[in-house]
């Protein structure tokens, strides 16, 4: 199964939040709050959303930024995917 994204919409996969503490220990990702930090996935295709004229400036495989409380979570094939509108993801990291 794929997951294609409508309109403005893109699908993010989740980075792994692993940290090691100044001491050295390692807290897994259940321990701590999630990052806002993914990787996108998919892209819709843009166009006229909402009667404006909505220019997709993600790409896949970009590593962004997104809201802390932005889109759906989603669990296809044991994976976790967020889908949010791509005014909700905040920035590119390059």
């Amino acid at each position: 199964m794929k997951l294609v994204p409508l309109g403005d919409r893109v699908v993010l996969k989740q980075l792994e939040a692993e940290e090691t503490t100044k001491s050295g220990i390692v807290l897994p990702g259940q321990a701590q709050e999630k990052p806002q930090q993914a990787e996108v996935v998919a892209v819709g295709p843009g166009g006229v959303v909402d009667g404006k004229e909505v220019k997709m400036e993600v790409s896949v495989g970009d590593q962004v930024i997104y809201s802390k409380y932005a889109g759906t979570d989603v669990k296809i094939n044991e994976e976790e995917y967020i889908i949010v509108k791509q005014n909700d993801i905040l920035a590119i990291v390059k």
